[in-house]
């Protein structure tokens, strides 16, 4: 495994697997390892292993019904993102109905538990530092499927829950749970507390050609991490660069994104996954009108660049001019984000996934 960031520069992406070392790599959705625990699917798209210990993901689907209980962790903040159809959530003691686009973020130590409400519901989740997912390592079955069984039994008792948990700080509280209110969360906290937040809330910045939203700043992940939501139309490669000091994720929401990693180049499309740790020479294109970006960075020491290169904004749609950043590009090396640029924009070729 390589111990410095200029030992990245060349590695080729790994495709379709998670690499077990901190790497650069691709998912096409779907891919990952896959467990099923009471009728819900988790797909592993990021372990400790995979990120150096920074982060793991999954997504997480089921059919109507089907539940995730009350649990806590100690340790890791955590977020969660929903991808296709609808979910009622219990996050302390509030609840909320969450459908496509909509987010919740948890300390730790707060307890929280879903109810799938859509016969195919999909959520995203994320949390730093890694190793928590272990758990649906230690509870689940591993499934050859990519998509959950239909079947919303509960076949886990409290005491394999108990026990599996305990080693890695995760509790399975027995909570009351409160009546789904519908206030419309539309504003980051202060600081790190439980939150949901709607489709198009946040933070927005734009920059001509596209909508930048913080869905979680650092100071709500105590550094952690924060993540952004991308919206933007076709556009041209950004300069090559690469990161020193924070790893960069990158996940296709909708439309289609063209990704520079090291020398390749990647499409992405719903679902798709790109895992570029520091050191990894890269950047991006929107190849398709309307197309949508999550981006998990870890840790929070490149969350100034939105601020800096974008422009506070009322607007909840993606601007439809040329871009036109808050600074000129090549005035960012100079800055202090953790951005080391090595060329001009490259050109668009053939393309992993194409």
């Amino acid at each position: 495994m390589p111990h410095d960031v200029e030992a990245i520069h060349d590695l080729a992406p790994v495709v379709d697997r998670l690499p077990g070392e901190p790497v650069p790599y691709y998912l096409a959705s779907g891919e990952g390892r896959r467990y099923e625990i009471d009728g819900v699917l988790w797909t592993v798209i990021a372990r400790a292993a995979d990120t150096g210990g920074l982060f793991d993901a999954a997504f997480v689907s089921g059919g109507r019904g089907a539940e995730v209980p009350w649990h806590a962790h100690a340790a890791e903040q955590r977020s969660f993102h929903v991808f296709d159809g609808s979910v009622q959530v219990w996050l302390g003691d509030r609840s909320r109905v969450l459908t496509r686009g909509d987010s919740l973020h948890v300390p730790p130590g707060t307890p929280v538990a879903f109810r799938m409400l859509a016969h195919v519901t999909r959520l995203l989740t994320w949390a730093a530092p890694g190793g928590s997912l272990a758990l649906v390592e230690r509870l689940g079955t591993p499934a050859r499927r990519h998509v959950h069984s239909g079947r919303t039994e509960v076949t886990t008792s409290a005491r394999q829950r108990a026990e599996a948990g305990a080693p890695l700080g995760i509790t399975f509280p027995d909570a009351a749970r409160a009546d789904a209110g519908d206030e419309w969360d539309a504003a980051l906290p202060g600081g790190a507390l439980p939150y949901f937040l709607r489709r198009g809330e946040g933070d927005r910045r734009e920059t001509g050609d596209a909508l930048n939203t913080f869905l979680a700043r650092g100071a709500n992940t105590g550094g952690r991490y924060f993540a952004v939501d991308t919206l933007g139309g076709r556009s041209e490669y950004f300069i090559r660069h690469f990161h020193r000091l924070h790893t960069e994720n990158f996940l296709c929401v909708s439309g289609r994104i063209r990704l520079y990693v090291n020398g390749r180049e990647v499409l992405l499309t719903e679902g798709d996954f790109v895992h570029a740790p520091a050191g990894t020479v890269h950047t991006f294109a929107f190849e398709a009108h309307h197309t949508r970006m999550l981006g998990i960075l870890t840790s929070d020491v490149f969350e100034p660049f939105f601020d800096l290169t974008g422009r506070p904004t009322e607007l909840h749609v993606h601007p439809d001019g040329p871009a036109s950043l808050a600074v000129d590009p090549a005035e960012l090396a100079a800055t202090d984000l953790d951005l080391v640029v090595v060329g001009p924009p490259p050109e668009r070729g053939k393309a992993i996934g194409d």
